[in-house]
């Protein structure tokens, strides 16, 4: 299965006291990095959202924000009455004492308990797990995400699927031109030792010589590399398909598929088999730029 790192996800709800909305946007990154803002009202629940986060998003660079439309009745902040009182009446003894003005209840208002700014309620209707409002919603938004990122994810896989029937199909036009290319390099350098052996009047053991040449044989034999290319693009297709999305584990066998590619371009010196390394390389590319968005 595939999951696009690339997402966002939104979820919103209406209380008494107001509407909470909580969007989460999610793009590609190489590790786990995860940020939220929050309002100050609800900053002592960062730590129980960004544990969920982590839970259920493996990579990718998330960013969660939430935010709070407050209702009429809640926009004001509590006056304590008491706490007033108490504050105008020592003030008032002292401004008396020391023949000053009478205190401005104004200026009160700052003092410590006179206003309530806490909300309480802001957990919703169960008081012992205050947080779970939020947990819920950022639920909600988090399945709305997956959601999209497996949408995108689908996109990717059409996309890589077309890439490697493509490289597929150079593999099997690779080795078909190997069987070629090497019967006739292995003629010519027959001949190269035939016209040396000739020109400096040696005198070899036929048997000898057919011995170099299949050590020079093995050494520009690329069979092997094809079995291992074709061996990793069949592992690549079962992790792709299977039930978690696994984008590292793909990267990781993209770069096993350019080490074999590389390889066979290194021992090959024939200009056709040298041009479609080059067309397997660029297919490769092709491939790894989509993985590089995969959870």
């Amino acid at each position: 299965m595939f999951l696009s790192m690339t997402g966002f996800g939104r979820a919103s709800r209406v209380f008494q006291w107001g509407t909470v909305t909580i969007e989460i946007v999610s793009v590609n990154h190489r590790y786990q990095e995860i940020s939220v803002r929050l309002p100050k009202e609800i900053s002592s629940f960062e730590s129980t959202l960004v544990a969920s986060l982590r839970s259920l998003l493996k990579r990718g660079k998330i960013r969660l924000y939430a935010e709070i439309d407050w209702a009429a009745d809640f926009k004001t902040a509590k006056i304590d009455a008491d706490a007033l009182r108490s504050y105008h009446s020592q003030l008032q003894g002292i401004a008396s004492d020391l023949n000053a003005p009478p205190p401005n209840l104004t200026a009160l208002l700052n003092l410590p308990g006179v206003c309530d700014f806490s909300h309480s309620y802001l957990g919703g209707e169960n008081e012992d797990d205050p947080g779970g409002v939020w947990k819920n919603l950022t639920l909600e938004a988090v399945d709305a995400l997956i959601e999209m990122r497996r949408s995108e994810g689908g996109k990717l896989w059409g996309a890589v699927e077309e890439g490697l029937r493509e490289l597929e199909r150079l593999s099997d036009a690779l080795s078909e031109r190997w069987n070629v290319a090497s019967e006739e390099a292995l003629s010519a350098l027959r001949g190269r030792m035939e016209k040396v052996m000739e020109r400096f009047s040696l005198n070899l053991d036929e048997n000898r010589i057919a011995q170099e040449v299949s050590i020079l044989a093995d050494k520009w034999d690329v069979s092997e590399e094809l079995a291992r290319l074709a061996g990793h693009v069949s592992k690549f297709k079962e992790i792709a398909c299977g039930q978690e999305s696994e984008g590292r584990k793909l990267d990781f066998l993209i770069q096993e598929m350019n080490r074999e590619v590389n390889t066979m371009g290194s021992k090959a010196a024939d200009a056709e088999f040298r041009w479609m390394i080059v067309e397997a390389k660029s297919c490769l590319e092709r491939i790894r730029e989509q993985i590089q968005n995969v959870e």
